[in-house]
């Protein structure tokens, strides 16, 4: 079989859908090995894969997924209910497909699963190699197929009413003979498809697209919104009446397209969180903790961009939730606490923008412990780092090379992880937020835009060229009046706002302008991580959506800056980077 066929390229992209869910339903099978619906939705995933997986000809995935067909059917009937070593055996077992795979997007041969493996699927006599072969799945490798036989392989791979697996319920039948004439054996009740598949609506009808045309619609919606964005401009210079009505309704009709392709290319969040369950279980395990994995707002929906972005770094923010933050069992009993641990993985909508929260019961981050060590690493000057509150030291633990730990393990102590967490966000124009309170838990909230193609923001202008804020950074704009020597604090330049101190950065200055600019200015008031500061401009334009482009070669590895765009006038704006704008402008000046 090609493996570059659309059928083979259908089959890796629904197997990867529920290898994914499989890993999560064997970790809640774990805590309720008897349940019958769990078992069912698990033996219906594995049988999918393994129809599929004949069907094309891996011999070596069907094996395995017979083999495992195998130990279910025992937990099924009573005869075996499945014990550590069978979960164990399913954990690896779906590492391995996940291998499997990539070897065949990769064009290798397929790795054979262990005997060992094999052998601790079957607790009773291990069965003859020629056990696999009556698999009818694997007998249609070798036959023709007629209309009947290929609708029913089909539905194997993107699954009946849009469930994996739905026809699939008895072990013998191949998805071919479940499409057949004669009645299956045992016939799935009508409900249980939805065990495995709940957020997927019966009634739903989905097709499938080349992610490479979605990008190319959002490409041209950007340049439609360009367009209309040049379009408002001239139309206020020109003052026609019929001008104004026909970009109203395009303005209108744009966004509303705009609307409905940026709708196509989200995907829920929960197509990440799918692989935590099993990796909080992995890694517990390896700690010899136990920890339980809470997951609410899974169908938060994102770009679906940013959602493969941010797998990395939640796999960071987890791993360190259970490594540093959960206390081993006996700590936590002596602490008065359960001997599980508890970590909640979490997302929600804010507007134009996504939260999504790790939070744990653990032992939360002493401030003063992460000034010392920064210290000690000569990563942070003493003085300066004197001055620091508790939430500005722990923002120390994202510096390069910021560890804790005085022993490497395989999880943690390299000093890496926590600032690649918070680079990668900020390339995603986000922001990681820090909270933790010793002994009752630590709280990491990474926030992100809906999507990254195009950005709301708020234009400002200084000395007649125009920048770009991201509007979810802008807290409030408010005119400022110089008046003589600005009030300092330890050096640096402070705004009094309603009794709350926050510092000052002029952006003439951060340019390196020459002279100040006589009047009323505008001071904007930030967000950057923990921190507000006011950033002082001389005017401001208004809000307006823009395309995201790539930096002028002349000015990309600078800092402070995050993109370009066109704005509706026809000029270049450059998109600041709020952080790398308060870390460059006013950290030197708090040092001093």
């Amino acid at each position: 079989m090609d493996t570059g066929s659309d059928i083979c390229a259908d089959f890796l992209v629904e197997a990867r859908e529920i290898l994914d869910q499989l890993g999560e339903q064997m970790v809640v099978l774990e805590h309720s090995p008897g349940d019958s619906e769990g078992l069912n939705a698990v033996f219906r995933g594995f049988h999918t894969i393994k129809g599929g997986a004949g069907f094309l000809d891996f011999a070596p995935m069907v094996k395995l997924c017979h083999a495992f067909e195998d130990r279910l059917n025992l937990a099924r009937d009573g005869t075996r209910p499945l014990d550590p070593v069978a979960f164990d055996g399913a954990q690896q077992a779906i590492d391995l497909l996940v291998d499997m795979l990539d070897a065949i997007t990769a064009g290798e041969p397929l790795p054979e699963a262990p005997r060992e493996l094999i052998d601790s699927l079957h607790p009773q006599a291990v069965p003859a190699p020629a056990a696999v072969a009556p698999d009818p799945a694997a007998d249609l490798v070798g036959g023709d197929l007629d209309e009947l036989d290929f609708d029913a392989l089909l539905d194997s791979l993107h699954g009946a009413g849009g469930v994996p697996g739905a026809a699939a319920e008895a072990p013998a039948p191949a998805p071919a003979a479940a499409a057949s004439p004669s009645p299956s054996p045992a016939p799935a009740p009508a409900k249980k498809p939805a065990a495995a598949r709940p957020a997927v609506a019966p009634e739903e009808q989905t097709v499938r697209v080349d992610v490479r045309r979605l990008d190319a619609m959002v490409n041209l919606v950007g340049e439609m919104v360009l367009a209309r964005n040049r379009l408002k401009s001239i139309r206020v210079r020109l003052g026609d009446e019929q001008l104004d009505r026909a970009v109203a309704a395009l303005d209108a009709t744009t966004s509303r397209l705009q609307s409905a392709v940026m709708t196509a290319r989200m995907q829920p969040v929960g197509r990440v969180f799918a692989r935590f369950p099993k990796l909080t279980r992995d890694v517990a395990r390896q700690l010899s903790k136990k920890v339980e994995l809470e997951v609410l707002g899974a169908d938060t929906e994102l770009d679906r961009n940013l959602v493969e972005a941010l797998a990395d770094p939640l796999v960071h923010l987890v791993r360190n939730a259970i490594d540093h933050g959960i206390e081993a069992p006996e700590q936590r009993r002596l602490a008065g606490k359960p001997e599980q641990g508890v970590v909640r993985l979490s997302a929600q909508q804010e507007g134009d923008h996504v939260a999504i929260e790790v939070r744990d019961d653990g032992a939360g981050i002493d401030s003063e412990r992460i000034r010392d060590s920064a210290i000690r690493k000569g990563l942070v000057d003493a003085d300066a780092a004197a001055r620091m509150s508790p939430e500005e030291s722990l923002q120390l633990l994202f510096l390069p090379g910021f560890s804790t730990r005085s022993e490497v393990s395989d999880l943690s102590g390299r000093g890496v992880g926590m600032d690649v967490v918070q680079s990668r966000i900020r390339e995603l124009s986000g922001q990681v937020q820090i909270q933790s309170e010793p002994g009752a838990g630590s709280r990491f909230v990474i926030r992100v835009p809906l999507t990254l193609a195009i950005l709301p923001t708020l234009l400002v202008e200084i000395a007649g060229d125009v920048y770009a804020l991201p509007l979810v950074r802008v807290i409030e704009v408010l005119p400022h009046r110089p008046a003589g020597t600005p009030m300092t604090i330890d050096g640096q330049p402070v705004l009094d706002l309603r009794q709350q101190p926050l510092p000052l950065l002029d952006l003439r200055r951060w340019l390196g302008l020459e002279g100040d600019r006589a009047g009323e200015r505008t001071a904007v008031v930030l967000q950057s991580g923990e921190q507000r500061y006011c950033l002082v401009v001389d005017r401001v334009r208004g809000r307006e959506e823009v395309v995201i482009k790539a930096l002028p070669r002349s000015l990309r590895g600078l800092d402070g800056y995050a993109g370009a765009s066109l704005i509706g006038d026809g000029r270049m704006a450059l998109i600041l980077d709020v952080d790398t704008l308060y870390r460059s402008g006013l950290a030197p000046a708090r040092a001093a």
